[in-house]
């Protein structure tokens, strides 16, 4: 059976996959996300010739974002509920077409997926996943292919942000709009380089909006981020361990396991969840474990109580522990229990049948909930420290983490970065240095964590209050950005930062697969994105 996916970092031998994934993906599920994604395409038809029409769906939009975060590097592995999402998403298309038809819209496409019927079986949905596999339009030309993938891999990172918006009631028709939009358009021969140029930097305009409802709706449920010192030790007794992004999977853990004498810890990206009053008012509540992802396979075997994944699945997982692995939302892998409706009492059961830790350990602690109220909080601080000379500049150094060589340029490059610099960071890249002491200037930490990685947000509106501060541009501040990528959500904030206008972005540790030399070319030449080289050259040429 043959595979092909290059949609994140680690892709093997910088091209692509064709074996199995490097992620732990096997190339059925690679087929059955591809064919996801080609039902999604043709419900897109259905669902831009609606709005046209005056036919907007709940379903239909909750059901896209839903489908496409399950295509996500490390989410969803499960065979079985790729085909419960395909047979879903025809029903639903089907079901649509009809008010649309009634509506005196167009039901008649060129593009086969507005048509495709699934096959009755796993093996027969594996055969169709890999004769549509993408790119969508293979005898396109190749730069347009560069920016269709692009395109669609931005999109997949807009869905997961959007997917955990909804769950706390924010929701924009404008999302839905274009991600139907630009799937319905993946096979227009009348669209060049240049329309799909266009087409990838609203994906980042998006991307911001989307950014902003998930802002809007973890700091409208609990309260924003205040800085906030985390035990990186532990205390004796039951424990859970909650990785992954999702806050309300978190807060309802929270809930239920209130009094009942068990301690929950955050994984990965779930640290920055401390700095919310909302979280951390729990006494229970109590401190991290563990870095990301990466490091599952060493980390989750030493942790004495069950393990929640809420959205990132288990990179090449270990069945003797999959009996501790508790899944939710469209997280999923064969093997792994799911927990359903927020009903957290396997994960409880599990936990008092499990050891817990026999005694207390400090490991010491790390700050988190530098978000922007924190930092603009302090604004008046600094911007003196600026215009006295004590801070000469700010370094964003965040993104993805992976398990790929060559990531220890992040740990080395902070390690580095002189005593009058400041190192903003967020999202699971950080945990290449999250522990590290810098100090401060003026009592403002060296090292601030702004959150997870949609708290790009955040990141930006703090760069535009600076600049705002001093009456410049952006790119005009002593601030520059050094970023690591591994998924599909980084592919989504890059397009952002590009929509902005944001220029001389570092980008590593290597560049995507699916960017052709004249893309790139263009996007050299019209942001001057650079790759990164070496921390000691690239620090002497972003503070020359």
């Amino acid at each position: 059976m043959a595979m092909f996916c290059n949609q994140c970092e680690q892709t093997a031998k910088g091209t692509g996959c064709t074996v199995t994934g490097v992620c732990g993906k096997k190339p059925d599920v690679s087929a059955l996300q591809d064919l996801l994604v080609y039902v999604v395409r043709g419900l897109a038809n259905y669902a831009a010739e609606g709005r046209r029409v005056g036919v907007v769906d709940q379903e239909v939009n909750r059901f896209t974002v839903e489908a496409l975060f399950a295509t996500l590097t490390n989410v969803d592995f499960d065979p079985a509920r790729f085909q419960e999402l395909i047979n879903r998403g025809v029903a639903l298309r089907n079901k649509f077409r009809e008010k649309v038809k009634a509506a005196g819209g167009n039901v008649n496409f060129n593009d086969p997926a507005a048509d495709f019927n699934p096959a009755a079986d796993l093996k027969g949905l594996v055969a169709q996943g890999e004769a549509v596999g993408l790119p969508s339009d293979r005898d396109a030309d190749p730069d347009v292919q560069s920016l269709q993938m692009i395109t669609v891999i931005g999109i997949k990172g807009i869905a997961a942000y959007a997917y955990h918006a909804c769950i706390l009631g924010q929701e924009d028709d404008a999302v839905y709009a274009y991600i139907h939009e630009a799937m319905a358009s993946l096979l227009n021969r009348d669209l060049g380089v240049n329309d799909w140029l266009e087409l990838a930097l609203r994906c980042g305009e998006i991307n911001l909006r989307v950014m902003e409802l998930l802002d809007a709706a973890n700091t409208g449920a609990y309260g924003h981020p205040v800085p906030t010192e985390v035990p990186l030790g532990h205390k004796k007794g039951k424990c859970i361990l909650v990785s992954g992004h999702d806050l309300k999977d978190l807060e309802e853990l929270l809930k239920q396991t209130e009094g009942k004498g068990i301690y929950i810890y955050t994984h990965g990206e779930m640290l920055p969840a401390h700095g919310y009053p909302g979280l951390k008012k729990y006494s229970h509540f109590y401190g991290h474990f563990g870095t990301a992802w990466q490091n599952q396979k060493k980390e989750f075997p030493q942790f004495p109580g069950p393990i929640l994944m809420t959205t990132n699945c288990i990179q090449e997982p270990q069945e003797s522990y999959f009996d501790n692995i508790f899944t939710t939302s469209v997280v999923g892998w064969p093997g792994v229990k799911h927990v359903e409706s927020y009903d957290f009492s396997p994960v409880i059961e599990k936990t008092l049948e499990m050891p817990g830790f026999d005694s207390d350990e400090d490991k010491g602690s790390v700050m988190v909930g530098f978000a922007r109220n924190a930092v603009l909080g302090v604004a008046d601080k600094v911007i003196e420290g600026v215009k006295s000379g004590a801070i000469r500049h700010f370094f964003l150094v965040g993104g993805c983490d992976g398990a790929k060589s060559g990531r220890s340029y992040y740990t080395e490059f902070v390690e580095k970065t002189p005593g009058d610099t400041i190192v903003l960071t967020l999202a699971c890249g950080k945990f290449r240095f999250f522990d590290k002491k810098l100090g401060d200037i003026g009592g403002i930490p060296r090292l601030l964590d702004v959150g997870q990685c949609n708290d790009a947000y955040s990141a930006i509106q703090i760069a535009v209050a600076l600049a705002s501060a001093f009456n410049c541009d952006v790119n005009d501040l002593p601030l520059s950005l050094v970023l690591s990528w591994y998924e599909q959500k980084a592919v989504a904030i890059l397009l952002t930062l590009l929509y902005l206008g944001i220029k001389g972005i570092r980008l590593g540790p290597s560049l995507p697969a699916f960017v052709t030399p004249n893309v790139l070319n263009v996007l050299v030449e019209k942001f001057d994105i650079k790759p990164i080289t070496t921390p000691e050259e690239d620090l002497a040429d972003l503070l020359a």
